[in-house]
């Protein structure tokens, strides 16, 4: 089966590739030659997913899957949630955003927070089911780790004492709000091939 997964990210890539059963070929949007950004103009991560995924069915004929991802940290109401990539602006950068969470999170003892991810997956038989993962955590005071990306240096799920930024891939895959969404996507494929 030809997969595409809906992203421009080389790190979700490199998560997601080793998840999957045999017998699935997964695409770029690179191998497919989408080259232009995926409209992510939904006001849930549900929404953006399936936009993206939908997208790509449309217009380049290929079942896809795509994602969203948003940290929900507890003491700001959910925030930055569907916006996490865009938190500090519209240039999405990940210091940028991580920097205005340790900001708005200063001398705040609350510091609970949750990643979650929702994954929406589009097949030329015209199912379009969804599958979500979460892991719940805190959010450090500094920043831990030269691993990861985006929040990962600053997100320390329950019952560790280190960051995703500290712990190798492979221990991180065991756990994180992708792999557990991605662990769902896997189960549903195994039964398709």
């Amino acid at each position: 089966m030809r997969l595409c997964f809906a992203s421009n990210n080389a790190h979700k890539l490199d998560e997601i590739r080793p998840l999957l059963p045999a017998g699935v070929e997964l695409l770029s949007l690179a191998d497919i030659g989408c080259a232009e950004e995926l409209p992510e103009t939904q006001e849930t991560l549900e929404g953006n997913a399936r936009q993206k995924a939908e997208y790509v069915w449309e217009h380049y004929g290929v079942a896809c899957f795509a994602d969203d991802t948003g940290l929900e940290v507890e003491a700001l109401n959910g925030a930055p949630g569907v916006y996490s990539a865009r938190y500090a602006g519209p240039q999405r950068n990940a210091a940028d955003n991580v920097a205005l969470l340790l900001q708005e999170l200063q001398d705040q003892p609350n510091r609970r927070a949750q990643f979650r991810t929702v994954v929406a997956l589009v097949l030329p038989d015209g199912r379009r089911p969804v599958f979500e993962g979460a892991v719940e955590g805190q959010i450090a005071e500094e920043l831990h780790g030269e691993g990861g990306f985006g929040y990962d240096p600053v997100f320390r799920p329950e019952q560790h004492q280190h960051t995703f930024a500290e712990m190798p891939l492979a221990e991180k895959n065991t756990m994180s709000h992708r792999a557990r969404a991605v662990e769902k996507l896997v189960t549903f494929l195994q039964q398709e091939l």
